[in-house]
């Protein structure tokens, strides 16, 4: 299939999914995202084979948010039809999504961007970049589950600040504040994405249990979470990466899991 607004790359066991329109730093164009839909569908059913996925952006930007150049002046734009059709089940694949996803974040980053950059399971990002909920400049309220996940990863506070307020998050707070994980020197960036996205790849089967377990468990009760703890981890005991990590330990040696 060829994707007019991104590329793909393997590298081994990581999959490198770039987001190309860099003349508008990336917006989340309507063509954009299904590019993204489609190929993100590809990887979860194996047929782009991989273990774990990087997410990143060309050129100087991530994703400067969801393109509105279509909009025609004074037409309002019909937002429920794109969130409902295009941009929450993208969310949704990437909330489901069968294998590790590293972001790597190397510039701008506002509105749905922001929501695609926090969706990594690790995030990385390079010391110019920045988060921006830019929904208030243009008189939106925010979306891409942004009133869900930014109050759970940083409190009311904060949450309510970068949404009320509108001002730029830079990569050195954002690390600060425990809304992401690394931050590198531009150069930096891919290098430390790999390397993370490989550990992730070289990982057990049961990498992709634990994050479907943390984000179930962010909706989710203490008991609920406990029940959900105990089924996945029959789930994983069953794996052979759980025989051969018990084999390894006591043989005391490195496990060598194949991500079955």
């Amino acid at each position: 299939m060829t994707y007019t607004k991104l590329t793909i790359e393997q590298r081994g066991d990581v999959v490198l999914v770039t987001l190309n329109d860099p003349a508008t730093l990336n917006a989340a164009s309507e063509t954009m995202v299904g590019d993204l839909t489609a190929a993100l569908a590809k990887i979860a059913s194996r047929e782009i084979p991989g273990r774990a996925l990087i997410l990143t952006g060309e050129g100087r930007g991530f994703c400067s948010g969801a393109d509105l150049s279509a909009a025609a002046p004074g037409v309002p734009l019909d937002g429920g039809y794109l969130l409902e059709t295009l941009f929450n089940p993208l969310l949704r694949s990437m909330r489901d999504f069968p294998i590790p996803i590293v972001t790597a974040v190397n510039g701008a980053t506002a509105g749905i961007g922001s929501s695609l950059a926090l969706m990594g399971d690790l995030i990385v990002a390079s010391e110019n970049a920045y988060f921006l909920q830019a929904f208030r400049r243009i008189g939106l309220a925010p979306d891409g589950g942004a009133t869900w996940m930014l109050p759970r990863s940083l409190g009311k506070a904060r949450a309510m600040e970068l949404m009320l307020l509108g001002e730029k998050l830079s990569a050195a707070k954002a690390l600060e504040w425990g809304l992401i994980n690394r931050v590198t020197s531009a150069a930096d960036l891919m290098p430390t994405a790999f390397e993370l996205a490989q550990a992730l790849a070289d990982g057990p089967a049961s990498l992709s249990m634990t994050r479907k377990l943390v984000w179930q468990g962010l909706a989710s009760t203490h008991d609920e979470a406990l029940d959900a703890e105990r089924w996945t981890q029959v789930e994983a005991i069953a794996t052979a990466d759980a025989s051969e990590g018990l084999l390894a330990f006591q043989e005391k040696r490195p496990a060598k899991f194949t991500g079955r």
